[in-house]
């Protein structure tokens, strides 16, 4: 992927959700709860203060990370689905 992003902006891979089903009924994926689970691929280096200094992100490339629902913006590059949000948009890092 050839993206970088700008500011506190950053660009996640959604975990993907696994196929369900319920005995033998298939649950579509309209119907499924959506993770809002994702690993960080790319950040931007950061926001400015009101001096000009720049407040690096908290959260960095390869973090596992729970975000907004309803945070970002969907994008499809190469049949793969990203999510660029904002730094603030992410609740919290998994594992660390």
């Amino acid at each position: 992927m050839n993206i970088k992003p700008l500011r506190d902006k950053v660009i996640l891979k959604p975990e993907e959700t696994k196929e369900s089903k319920l005995g033998v009924l298939y649950i579509p994926d309209t119907a499924k709860e959506k993770k809002n689970i994702g690993i960080i691929i790319a950040t931007g280096p950061g926001k400015r203060d009101d001096k000009g200094n720049l407040i690096p992100l908290d959260v960095k490339v390869d973090d596992k990370v729970i975000y907004s629902k309803y945070a970002g913006t969907e994008i499809e590059i190469d049949n793969e689905k990203y999510i660029i949000l904002d730094q603030d948009d992410i609740i919290g890092i998994i594992g660390k």
